[in-house]
């Protein structure tokens, strides 16, 4: 072969080689030339899918389901012959040291505890999931006292009150249960018991299943109610906290709540005044699954008897609140329109609370300074 064939032999088979190997690059995509500003596009867009798909199998670890169904809606508990489902009782108990132990606190689905006069506290319990055949000492109601046990649409029972306090419970229309009264609907079924004390004031004494007999003759409904609360499963072992003192500085040394967390039974033992809160029948130490604190307006004494005021409804613009459970602290707010409404609680976010089956604690006080934990 001339060298002039040769030459061209050779131009054939480069071109053809190269053919090939544009062929290969474009059924393969190697070697493809892509802009820097494509590629970094590229790169962010599988960054976001990845940090999407990593969320999504974070939020469905975390999301906390609520509880619904065949449930008491005041402490969460599944409905069985021993958990019943009956309308709540609410309770007037008093908290002085002579009232102490009381009885029947124990048994409570809800207690709410509110400074009185002299900075003493006094307490409205809540019944609905189980009887207690002894509740008291059982003491007068207050205006805030009534109307906190409204929230409820409740039986209300307590031991008298003073005259306008009266004028307010007519208004807010409530199913009242007093026994020492003349002036609303009374309960027959209160008795005192003076091996309590030799003091009058400490010795009056109600049961649940009582006042239900009581109700019905006044022609009152066993059914009905309404609850702030709304539930769910204890959290996991691994998303237990370690907030495990809680203090509430009410007024004095002598009235101060204190709430030891169980680890071990995911609960709260209750203190007061520096010693066991116990119940005087059984002599079990009071446990408790939620604590709440609402931070609120609380001004007086307001006359000559040493009444205070207690504002009960609000926004979440002017009402924070501090929820405990599971050994850790949820901060955020409460909140309602009118006295016949029940409370909302909701976290900083907004969104509702969901608290564990069981018992509540709830603690409204004036001031942040007064809780620690």
């Amino acid at each position: 072969m001339s060298l002039k064939g040769t030459i061209k032999v050779r131009i054939l088979i480069f071109s053809f080689l190269v053919t090939a190997l544009v062929i290969t690059l474009t059924f393969t995509g190697c070697g493809k030339i892509v802009p820097a500003e494509q590629e970094t596009a590229a790169e962010e867009e599988s960054e976001v899918e990845k940090d999407e798909e990593l969320g999504e199998e974070e939020e469905s670890q975390t999301t906390v389901k609520e509880i619904t169904g065949n449930i008491n809606i005041f402490s969460g508990l599944e409905i069985t012959d021993s958990v019943k489902d009956d309308r709540p009782i609410a309770i007037m108990v008093e908290n002085t040291t002579d009232a102490r132990p009381q009885s029947g606190l124990i048994y409570a689905d809800m207690v709410f505890e509110v400074v009185d006069e002299y900075g003493i506290t006094r307490y409205v319990a809540v019944f609905s999931s189980h009887e207690a055949e002894t509740v008291g000492p059982v003491r007068s109601t207050r205006i805030y006292y009534a109307e906190i046990a409204r929230s409820l649409d409740p039986l209300y029972a307590f031991w008298g009150t003073y005259p306008e306090c009266y004028d307010v419970i007519k208004n807010l229309d409530i199913d009242v249960l007093d026994g020492n009264s003349e002036v609303i609907a009374y309960a027959d079924s209160g008795w005192r018991d003076y091996t309590r004390s030799d003091i009058t004031e400490h010795t009056a004494f109600m049961s649940t299943v009582a006042l239900k007999e009581d109700a019905l003759e006044l022609g009152y409904s066993l059914e009905g109610g309404q609850s702030p609360l709304r539930f769910k499963e204890d959290a996991d072992d691994s998303d237990r906290g370690d907030v495990s003192d809680i203090t509430i500085n009410f007024s004095s040394e002598t009235f101060k709540a204190y709430f030891e967390y169980d680890g071990e039974n995911n609960n709260y033992l209750k203190y007061v005044g520096g010693s066991p809160h116990t119940d005087y029948d059984t002599g079990s130490q009071i446990t408790v699954n939620n604590v709440i604190v609402m931070i609120t307006d609380i001004e007086g004494p307001i006359d000559q008897y040493g009444h205070m005021v207690v504002r009960t409804t609000g926004t979440s613009d002017n009402s924070k609140a501090f929820f405990f459970m599971d050994g850790n602290v949820i901060e955020g707010t409460w909140e309602r329109s009118s006295a016949f409404d029940p409370f909302t609680y909701r976290d900083e976010n907004g969104d509702t609370i969901l608290f564990n089956r069981g018992s509540t604690w709830v603690a409204l006080i004036q001031d942040t300074d007064m809780l620690t934990y």
